[in-house]
């Protein structure tokens, strides 16, 4: 053994703390750093929100009513569609979030397509969507998307993306691309965009967006402001409300839309108050569906709505003055948004 060899040996380790993981300031295990393309989904991903949220097990799982009935998602139409999302290295929405209309929507031939990757830079704990670092935008995706679109000869698409934190603008100028160049392949479908909310980016995003508007501008509140912190870190509730608002003011011809689920832990009084946060910000069109928990380390679902109190929440929207009402156990913020959109536009 050489001299400084017998130096080190002399030098006490503390063995049992060679491999301790790092700690956060209140005692949590330091999240280790993201891989760019790794996908973190359920216990991985919820494990690096903040909220505290105890694994659902069959003793403690509220049991689904019979009203919640999704169409098995296979056929050959449905394994068609997917084929052709995977050969223009396209995502859905419905895939992603696992959506429970995803068999009766692509068994028609409709798909909600997302933009920008399928991995999101945040963490809502009820989504489930991953989480985690994205690869950088495929420069090809507009021309992608609007020649598939062209080609399924759409009457109107629907288009959202992931959260991108990452990006200076939020993703914005490539939603703008991706709209330009649905119009210029399929000139006859109309665009419905579903954004993130740009927090932190909101003016510059929103005048990039400007410059090519949609149809119809779509940004989901999710839930109630109670619930923002658990439900969704990362976000904030009056920031998505004036993203509506100044979207509307700034383009008052393009109808605005926003959706909600329930069954989080809200109650009934506080899914009127957002109804009525959102009209005062000019919403036009609203959704209200079902809060269905996507693995078991997600937020649980706290109760189930009966149809009854969704045909109440929707005959509450209309007295409120929204044009446009989809309100049940299965609807999404895309669920009929073709047929929808031919109404109002």
């Amino acid at each position: 053994m050489s001299h400084v060899n017998k130096k080190l040996a002399n030098i006490p380790v503390a063995t049992a703390t060679l491999n301790k993981p790092a700690l956060t300031r209140d005692g949590k295990v330091r999240p280790q750093p993201l891989q760019a393309g790794i996908k973190l989904l359920g216990k991985d991903k919820i494990a690096r929100a903040p909220a505290n949220i105890t694994p659902t097990t069959n003793e403690t799982r509220i049991q689904k009513p019979n009203w919640i009935r999704a169409k098995f998602p296979g056929g050959k139409a449905v394994r068609e569609l997917k084929e052709t999302l995977r050969k223009n290295n396209l995502h859905s929405v419905c895939e992603e979030a696992n959506c429970p209309n995803l068999g009766e929507c692509f068994g028609k031939g409709v798909a909600s397509f997302m933009i920008m990757g399928a991995i999101c830079t945040r963490r809502c704990t009820f989504c489930a969507v991953a989480h985690g670092r994205p690869n950088l935008l495929d420069p090809n995706e507009p021309e992608n998307l609007a020649r598939t679109i062209a080609e399924m000869k759409l009457r109107h698409v629907v288009i959202t993306s992931v959260d991108r934190d990452d990006l200076l603008d939020g993703g914005a100028q490539h939603f703008v691309d991706c709209i330009r160049k649905v119009r210029e392949y399929a000139p006859n479908t109309t665009v419905e965009t579903l954004t993130p909310d740009f927090r932190g980016r909101e003016q510059k995003a929103l005048d990039i967006l400007l410059t090519e508007p949609p149809d119809i501008f779509n940004h989901n509140l999710e839930t109630t402001e109670r619930l923002y912190r658990d439900a969704r870190p990362g976000s904030d509730y009056q920031v998505s409300l004036d993203l509506l608002k100044n979207f509307k003011k700034a383009c008052p011809s393009v109808p605005t839309k926003s959706g909600l689920m329930v069954g989080l832990g809200e109650t009934d009084d506080e899914v009127y108050a957002v109804m009525r946060d959102m009209r005062a910000h000019d919403v036009d069109m609203l959704t209200i569906g079902q809060y269905l928990q996507p693995s078991n380390y997600h937020l649980p679902v706290k109760r189930y709505v009966t149809p009854a109190q969704f045909e109440r929440y929707e005959a509450t929207a209309i007295e409120l003055g929204f044009t446009h009402v989809a309100a049940g156990p299965l609807v999404r913020s895309s669920y009929f948004a073709d047929e929808h959109a031919q109404e109002i536009l």
